[in-house]
């Protein structure tokens, strides 16, 4: 079973990718900011980062930036997801170190998809069509 950290501001967000992650069979930690985020992390292992961009506190640019930064943490693959759709978006969420950049509303089959690629979980047969 793999752990999947949710970091998003919004409770139904949360529970829409935790619903997602845990059809998956993954096991899932929640945080409302990058602060709590970075919190979660520390008491336990994490195999995926779900991170939204808006959030209070500390955004989600500035977490995977701390996340990349911490030896322990650094290879743990980040998906971004936002409303903001604008090159500049994706562009910022990169450079900061994620690994893949979603645009919300996510088509749960999609983010499935890309969860299940990232994780590399066996026997696992996944198409990735063009979503970005």
């Amino acid at each position: 079973m793999k752990t999947v950290l949710i970091v998003d501001d919004a409770v139904t967000v949360r529970l829409y990718h935790r619903e997602l992650m845990e059809a998956l069979g993954h096991r899932v930690i929640e945080a409302e900011n990058g602060v709590e985020g970075l919190e979660r992390m520390a008491d336990a292992a994490v195999d995926l980062m779900l991170v939204d961009i808006n959030m209070p506190k500390m955004d989600g640019y500035r977490f995977v930036q701390a996340v990349r930064s911490d030896a322990r943490l650094g290879s743990v693959p980040i998906i971004m997801i936002s409303t903001e759709a604008q090159y500049h978006d994706r562009a910022r969420a990169f450079s900061a170190g994620a690994n893949l950049y979603v645009i919300k509303p996510t088509e749960p089959e999609y983010l499935q998809q890309l969860v299940t690629l990232l994780l590399g979980t066996p026997d696992a047969v996944v198409s990735v069509g063009d979503h970005a």
